[in-house]
């Protein structure tokens, strides 16, 4: 799943450990998600949006309809 969550990190000046240690998951794991390799929890997904300061998950993370 193709995601905005580097643009949006970079534009509040945050480090991918920085977003990591804010959601409770490893800065792989963030690594992992910027580069579609990995397919967070509904959770996880709720908490990157509100961390960024977005309205809505769809703000950050692209579904595919063919997933």
């Amino acid at each position: 799943m193709e995601t905005k969550i580097r643009q949006f990190r970079q534009e509040k000046g945050l480090t991918q450990q920085q977003l990591a240690d804010l959601v409770g998951v490893t800065r792989q794991t963030i690594n992992a998600l910027e580069n579609a390799r990995y397919n967070p929890s509904l959770l996880l997904a709720y908490h990157i949006t509100n961390i960024l300061g977005k309205d809505a998950i769809e703000d950050i993370f692209i579904f595919d309809k063919d997933d």
